[in-house]
């Protein structure tokens, strides 16, 4: 297949997964000659080999199907890998490839070689407690028993620790973050200083030399500092003047001294040459720069990406961004793509003064340009060599404004008069660069991610940029880098996983006939995936598509242990156990070494990947994490849970309540199992109904006005309430000798009708409030209707462009055909490929245009989901919105 041996086709490669089928095997051979050990005892010679064969083939006759079916759905799970595109492809291709290739071999021999060596090579041996095998399955068996039993007792309370289990997994796999592949240490540096626009060369050599000289003579690490500055011959990676890449090359970890990380050697050098004021550094590798640059065009981790047409706007909320964000955790090397502020000389003519001199613009202009950029006075003839003489200023004066502002022009009297007579000549800031990306303009803003996981940033740095920036209409956002392969690889996750899943359970009903026990073994698939979130979390790894890639090869081996168990059970049934906690129990007992026996050969394998440092291993490494910790957690909750399992749904009369609990348990899974690779879904259809009932729901400003609503009417209220009311007593001889007693009350009851306008006031606000929430709420449906009727208009020429681009795509190629053959000429050939090119033009502006309305939609609708409009709704719907209603009130 013309596969080289590299780093994943070979170092990935785990044979203990390899001998997986043949462990089963030996092992259930070995077993049969030992339990009839007393038989064989009496034999020898060819009677002997005779029966150690029909033993042997027995055996292996009995367990050719687990161990058959084991190793076809691990090689099955490999085949949606194929499908990666992409770097990811390139990377894990070449792995599943080579994992496959083992495995049909590891298959075919299980068939041949292995039974037939097994009858040759093994013999029986007596148990005894003497050997190592022994003790250490009789120590296993000693703790393993009893917590069986126990879990057989309380099956209810295993299945919600299990289930807890999972969910504590899939909570710690959400905190988890994520990246796109681990980066590899390179083992050197590349720094790219960005000086000012217009920088000249002389400036930029002299700048790179005395940045070397820092670097060799501060830090006694680095062997020697090479600076490359502008563009080579050949120009497959342009650059201005300006910039440079400074490539250090570093000694061996062993050798440092000023710092024991890369992260903290980077810091120090920054902090180094930070003797230069405005000046930034980007870090990065040599590969990874090269690596980043062809695949997102930019050379950091992540690429913040502005649209737009004002280059000012552009670069000014780029500037803002860049404050925002600098602090960010994580964020290192913060920069803006410099497209701004290349000085030039300006020259603004007043047109009223040359009309008074009597001159023009072309003739001032060609005065200009002959002083800058020269003018063929004369022929110079060397033998019969022929060259043009050119007259311009001298190099020295082509720099300076004063030349600039002296330059003489004769006017039409004979007289001479200087250029800054009739025109204003300044220094004027003007583009430095103007990038594109699918015909529109745009800026970066480059992060490089440090001590952090990429997805993690991102999301920090979304929510402030959306809380903080806006942006004009016609501007928006977009993200790029290893972020967006992460998005991209992620997406296509999600499409091969549900096949391979589906796969798993389509081998395990054919292999047992059976939903019910298919459902069984199928729920080791997420048990499997607690430990490999639990180990990534441990290990401080982030989620990676080595990492998922893990994860998939993790379901598949997951399985096997669970077929050797669950088949060893409907053995025993078809012998006549029929008391099913005997039958678990004894099955369990019996398939005890062989299940930890493949588990720890798999396991075993990936060790060396786990620990590894050598170069090449951070893409290895969480890989093998995901399948040595899934394979840990898979092996005890197989050991446990599974027989809870077939203990719930065969036990008795509630089988038929429990075979539904089942079902639910295999849909459970299907939503849990897949959570490393689900994300909320994207560019999903959205009807205009919909999209304004979201909008309301969302909008801070229609929630505010409900609860002034509440508050008015709570107030409606305290509008009847009286006024203080008084009570006075006098007592005492106050008129006679007699003591009068005087009992005195007062009650202000107010104007007359004072109560009822006040309360009437009340009323009338409380109707204010709620014209002004029908006000906000009329807004909302106008503002979402305007854009979702915008987005719509977009998807449809979206989607009549790309009708024309394909009829057209096959129409050049038939106009292609028809010039090869004769039948037509160039002219027809050339015409059809101009309009073949304007439409892809087309079709790209228009797909940004769509884009960049759905964004708008999500703006409005407070929502993370890039939604489209439902093109087939809107024929449904009747638009009767009058726009004088919004100033009823």
């Amino acid at each position: 297949f013309d596969i080289s041996a590299n780093l994943m086709s070979m170092g990935a490669l785990d044979f203990g997964i390899i001998i997986d089928g043949a462990v089963i095997i030996v092992e259930f051979t070995l077993f049969q000659f030992t339990r009839q050990n007393t038989t064989l005892a009496k034999l020898s010679g060819q009677k002997l080999q005779l029966a150690k064969d029909r033993i042997a083939g027995n055996a292996s006759n009995r367990m050719i199907y687990s161990a058959f079916f084991g190793q076809i759905i691990t090689l099955i799970v490999f085949i949606p890998i194929l499908s990666l595109s992409g770097i990811e492809g390139k990377m894990f291709i070449p792995m599943a490839l080579s994992f496959s290739f083992a495995l049909i071999g590891s298959i075919l021999l299980c068939f041949t070689h292995v039974p037939a060596l097994a009858a040759m090579i093994l013999r029986p041996e007596k148990q005894t407690k003497y050997k190592l095998s022994d003790r250490i399955m009789a120590f296993l068996e000693i703790l393993y028993l009893p917590v069986l039993q126990l879990v057989l007792h309380y099956k209810k309370t295993t299945l919600l620790l299990a289930v807890g289990l999972l969910g504590l997994g899939l909570f710690t796999f959400n905190k988890m973050g994520g990246e796109f592949i681990p980066t590899l240490d390179e083992g050197d540096f590349v720094v790219q200083p960005i000086l000012r626009p217009g920088t000249s060369l002389t400036e930029t050599v002299e700048f790179c030399t005395k940045l070397e000289n820092i670097l060799i003579n501060t830090f006694p690490e680095v062997i020697q500092v090479v600076s490359k500055i502008g563009a080579a011959e050949v120009p497959t990676d342009p650059m201005s003047m300006e910039m440079a890449d400074i490539t250090i090359q570093l000694k061996p970890k062993s050798e440092w001294v000023s710092a024991e990380t890369k992260e903290e050697l980077a810091d120090k050098m920054k902090e180094a040459m930070s003797v230069f004021p405005g000046i930034e550094f980007e870090f990065t590798q040599p590969i990874e720069m090269r690596f980043n640059e062809l695949i997102t065009g930019v050379r950091t981790d992540v690429a913040i990406k502005i649209y737009g047409e004002d280059l000012q706007i552009l670069f000014d909320n780029a500037s803002e961004i860049k404050a925002l964000i600098s602090n960010v955790e994580g964020a290192s090397d913060v920069s803006v793509e410099q497209i701004v502020g290349l000085p030039q000389m300006n020259v603004k003519y007043d047109r009223q003064k040359m009309a008074r001199y009597g001159l023009n613009v072309a003739d001032i202009n060609d005065l200009i340009r002959t002083a800058f950029v020269g003018k063929t006075a004369s022929v110079i003839f060397e033998g019969e060599r022929r060259f043009d003489l050119v007259v311009r200023f001298d190099q020295e004066s082509r720099q300076s404004m004063e030349s600039l502002e002296q330059i003489m022009v004769e006017i039409p009297t004979g007289h001479q008069i200087p250029i800054s007579e009739i025109a204003d000549i300044g220094i004027k800031r003007g583009p430095a660069q103007i990038s594109r990306d699918n015909t529109r303009r745009r800026i970066v803003i480059g992060v490089n991610v440090r001590n952090r996981d990429v997805e993690s940033l991102v999301e920090e740095v979304q929510q402030i940029i959306e809380s903080s920036i806006n942006l004009p209409d016609g501007y928006h956002i977009t993200y790029g880098g290893q972020f967006e392969n992460l998005q991209n690889a992620r997406q296509r996750l999600m499409v091969v996983v549900p096949i391979a899943l589906a796969l798993i359970f389509l081998l395990l009903y054919f292999a047992f006939r059976s939903i019910t026990q298919a459902i069984i073994i199928y729920s080791a698939i997420p048990l499997s995936a607690i430990g490999g979130v639990f180990l990534l979390w441990i290990r401080d790894m982030p989620f990676s598509i080595s990492a998922g890639v893990g994860f998939i090869a993790l379901f598949g081996i997951a399985t096997l242990n669970g077929i050797v168990l669950i088949s060893y059970f409907n053995e025993l049934k078809e012998k006549g156990v029929s008391d099913i906690k005997k039958r678990i129990v004894e099955g369990a007992r019996a398939r005890l070494r062989p299940v930890i026996l493949t588990a720890s050969a798999a396991t075993l394998g990936f060790f060396p990947m786990a620990l590894s440092a050598s170069a090449g291993a951070e893409v290895q490494r969480p890989l093998a994490t995901v399948v040595i910790g899934g394979l840990a957690s898979s092996t005890i909750l197989t050991l446990l849970v599974l027989p809870v399992i077939y203990m719930v749904v065969y036990g008795g009369k509630s089988k038929n309540g429990l075979f539904k609990f089942g079902v639910k348990m295999l849909l459970v899974f299907m939503s849990i199992s897949l959570f490393p690779f689900t994300s909320e879904a994207q560019d999903s259809s959205i009807t205009l109904d919909r999209a304004i009932e979201l909008a309301k729901t969302n909008n801070l400003e229609l929630r505010n006005a409900a609860l002034n609503i509440e508050n008015q009417k709570a107030l409606v209220k305290t509008a009847w309430s009286l006024g203080e009311t008084e009570v006075s007593y006098t007592g005492g001889q106050t008129n006679s000798e007699l003591i009068d007693y005087n009992w005195e009350i007062k009650q202000d009851f107010g104007a007359p009708f004072h109560q009822s306008s006040v309360s009437n006031f009340m009323k009338l606000i409380v109707d204010q409030s709620e014209a002004e929430q029908q006000l906000v709420g009329r807004k909302i449906e106008l503002e979402t209707s305007l854009a979702y009727f915008g987005l719509a208009w977009r998807q449809h020429r979206y989607q009549l462009i790309q009708k024309d681009f394909l009829q057209y795509e096959t129409a050049t190629k038939i106009a292609d055909l028809k010039y090869q053959s004769g039948e037509s000429n160039l002219l027809s050939k050339v015409m059809m490929e101009a309009k073949y090119e304007d439409l892809r033009l087309m079709l790209q502006q228009a797909s940004a245009d769509k884009i960049a309305a759905q964004q708008n939609l999500m703006k409005i609708l407070q929502s993370e989901v890039l939604y489209k409009a439902d093109l087939d709704s809107l024929s449904k719907v009747e638009v009767d919105f009058n726009l004088d209603s919004l100033f009823d009130y």
